[in-house]
């Protein structure tokens, strides 16, 4: 560019101003003093006076040579998910080649164009950070407007920026943009099986839409086949539910795509939530007082979720001793009213070391073996007595049992508890070693026992690998028989102890169906749009992973075995949304982020949110719709919008290439005048 010669008159005063302030005073008095005295040289004195401050001042002339530098317009292009609706993305293209070629056609002008993608995860719109960062590469000195091409739905209005110039939001979207979305207002992280939870949940139209009283709502859980519904738009519905199971629930709420809406990305909402048991009912028959059932009443009272009902056999009925019964307890033990009336209240009943006396009827037995074919769970913890005459396998409980007493019946010698092979990948026993730090301490006995008939999992070993802990399934229930009375001896840490608390805690979540001790489960754990998929089976093998992502699109994966029973895979979900995982006979479902990200939670093209910041400074919001505005010139503080044009303000910014300054009064010029004039005074006073 050409440069251009500016000059100013500049100071720079040889004394402090105060003190050249004060001289002037005293000129000045003396001035006046001179006129009232009325001597005929004053005016030539007080030119002196005059030329000498001025001297004192430090005048000179200084010249510029400046470089005129360009105005600078930030054009900001919102390419997020929101501006791919509709015929936005074409406008909003348009818009910005209209623009930066009329920019580009005025003098002395340059345009930036600046293009927000779309961000990681789910931070929706960051227009005001796009925004800084720009400003934050030009000199603000230069920056004469800023505009937005956007549907002005951001996500970050706190983080904008001191604008120096003109903003103007263009905003992108038809007058006609209509939207169905489906918003969760209250949803609980878990519940409580059993009992109902009260979901919020409104399905709401914004825009130009069309009447619709009730639209259809979807609801399935876990991905089974959806139930619907005929609700109304606009009001907040209270869905209640009860969870159908322990451990996640996805449950997904879904409204059909109307004809004619913007997307159906924010018609769906799904809400995870965990199912916990209340409080667990387990009941504790002793046939004997022995030094293990201690440990049982100590594992299940440690648990404050456990509410445990404890029925031991102090004194068997067969006992001569002549104690009358009115003294032998202060109560009857409700009996009938436990094992007949209310056994299906129970979560889990033990049988620690007992055995038939009469006083626990065959008919309650039975009713204890129907029991578990409905879904309960039975364990026994066999003693002695599991060997004898009056075995509990000699009952009618023993239809469920997985193994029975053999001829060898009780081994009285030291043995070592292993895990089988089937046990390292069965979630009651694997990792049980490295639960334990040392090595494990021994039993002294143990109840020989065949699982060869059953279809019992045979999960920890004893003496000579014979069974010692055997796991099965009968009907809806669960059972489980451990071979052996001398549990108790690693809590109380004899040779070192062992993992007794763990195992029996496993045991008895295992029993009471606890999703995370399932032996076929495929699960998965999402963190951010990462998921770690895990199948853990009891097989040799799995086949490959489906997984189902939120367009339908299928991706087979191969699982990796990390562990004995454990096969896992990392995927990495390409967007949010539901995932269906589907392996052999499993299915598994998980939600990644919101349904409906932030980018679609308000899809109608709006102003209002920008409106107070485009005001303050004076620039303008205007529809597409109408057409691409034109462009003026403004003065800074006038308004900068108008119908159809918005404005820019030239910054008329220069850069000095070089400076040369000029001392308007040197000393030798002051010395000459201020005398020249004194002696003109002196002398036209000596004539009179």
């Amino acid at each position: 560019m050409t440069g251009v010669l500016s000059g100013t008159i500049v100071f720079s005063p040889l004394l402090p101003w105060a003190l050249v302030a004060i001289f002037a005073g005293i000129a000045l008095a003396g001035v006046v003093l001179a006129v009232w005295r009325g001597l005929a040289g004053w005016a030539f004195r007080a030119v002196a006076a005059l030329v000498v401050i001025a001297a004192l001042t430090g005048p000179s002339w200084r010249q510029e040579d400046r470089t005129p530098l360009t105005d600078i317009v930030l054009l900001v292009e919102d390419r997020t998910a929101s501006q791919r609706l509709a015929d936005r993305e074409d406008q909003t293209r348009v818009a910005a080649e209209t623009l930066a070629a009329r920019i580009a056609a005025r003098p002395n002008t340059e345009v930036r164009r600046v293009t927000l993608p779309d961000g990681p995860g789910d931070e929706g719109t960051r227009l005001m950070s796009a925004l800084a960062d720009a400003l934050a590469e030009e000199p603000r000195a230069r920056v004469a407007g800023m505009i937005l091409l956007s549907d002005g739905r951001l996500h970050d209005l706190d983080q904008a920026p001191d604008l120096p110039a003109p903003l103007h939001l263009l905003l992108t979207g038809q007058p006609e943009d209509w939207d169905r979305r489906l918003i969760v207002r209250n949803a609980p992280a878990f519940a409580i099986l059993g009992e109902e939870v009260t979901l919020s949940l409104r399905i709401e139209d914004t825009g130009a839409a069309p009447e619709a009283p009730e639209v259809p709502l979807d609801i399935s859980v876990d991905g089974g086949e959806p139930q619907r519904f005929l609700v109304s738009t606009g009001v907040d519905l209270e869905l209640p539910l009860v969870l159908p199971h322990g451990g996640r629930n996805v449950i997904r709420f879904s409204t059909p795509e109307a004809e004619g809406e913007l997307t159906a990305r924010n018609n769906a909402a799904i809400v995870q939530m965990n199912g916990v048991r209340d409080r667990l009912r387990v009941l504790l028959v002793s046939g004997e007082p022995h030094a293990g059932g201690r440990t049982w009443r100590n594992l299940l009272k440690s648990d404050s979720s456990v509410d445990l009902v404890h029925f031991t056999i102090l004194r068997p009925p067969s006992k001569q001793d002549g104690v009358p019964v009115s003294e032998l307890s202060l109560i009857a033990f409700p009996t009938r009213e436990l094992f007949m009336d209310k056994v299906d209240d129970f979560d889990l009943i033990i049988f620690d070391r007992y055995k038939r006396r009469g006083i626990l009827p065959s008919i309650y037995l039975q009713n204890v073996a129907d029991y578990v074919t409905r879904g309960g769970a039975v364990l026994v913890a066999a003693g002695p007595d599991f060997a004898s005459a009056d075995s509990l396998s000699r009952s009618p409980l023993a239809s469920v049992l997985p193994a029975q007493p053999t001829s060898a019946r009780v081994i009285e010698e030291h043995f070592l508890p292993q895990v089988s092979d089937l046990g390292r990948r069965h979630p009651v026993t694997s990792g049980l070693e490295a639960e334990w730090d040392g090595d494990w301490g021994r039993w002294m006995r143990q109840i020989d026992v065949d699982a060869t008939d059953t279809s019992g999992e045979v999960v920890m070993t004893g003496v000579d690998d014979r069974p010692l802990l055997i796991l099965d399934r009968v009907g809806e229930g669960r059972v489980a028989l451990l071979a052996s009375d001398h549990a108790w001896l690693w809590s109380r840490g004899y040779e070192g102890g062992g993992p007794q608390l763990e195992l029996l805690r496993r045991l008895a979540h295992w029993m009471m169906k606890e999703p995370e001790l399932e032996e076929e489960a495929l699960v998965a754990e999402a963190e951010g749009q990462s998921m770690r998929i895990t199948r853990r089976t009891l097989g040799d093998s799995v086949g490959a992973l489906t997984v189902t992502r939120p367009d339908g699109t299928e991706e087979e994966l191969e699982l990796t075995e990390t562990a004995p029973g454990f096969w896992t895979t990392d995927y990495q979900a390409p967007e949010i949304g539901l995932y269906r995982l589907a392996e052999g006979d499993l299915e598994s479902v998980i939600g990644i982020g919101p349904a409906a990200p932030k980018e679609f939670e308000e899809t109608i093209a709006d102003g209002s949110a920008l409106a107070p910041l485009v005001e303050g400074t004076r620039g303008g919001v205007r529809a597409l719709s109408d057409g691409v505005p034109s462009i003026r010139e403004v003065r800074p503080g006038r308004p900068a919008a108008g119908r159809g044009w918005i404005g820019l303000t030239p910054r008329e910014a220069y850069e000095t290439r070089d400076v040369r300054q000029v001392p308007l009064l040197p000393a030798w010029l002051v010395l000459l005048v201020a005398s020249a004039l004194i002696l003109g005074g002196w002398l036209r006073e000596g004539r009179r």
